[in-house]
């Protein structure tokens, strides 16, 4: 079972991969700080979530 992310955060999470594929990484920490540049979202908590969709995306999809 995993975890079931909302398609908001799917949909800005594959869009900034797309504009911007050299800007991320498999890490976590990394992504965060991208995320952080590329976008004006001010929650932290979704700030997180959208770093770890990016993250997992690019482990397992662009692997």
């Amino acid at each position: 079972m995993g975890n079931i992310r909302p398609t908001y955060i799917k949909r800005v999470a594959i869009e900034l991969v797309k504009r911007f594929p050299e800007k991320f990484t498999d890490d976590f920490q990394h992504n965060k700080a991208m995320v952080t540049q590329l976008t004006d979202i001010t929650n932290v908590r979704m700030r997180n979530r959208v770093a770890g969709y990016v993250t997992r995306f690019r482990q397992y999809y662009e692997a």
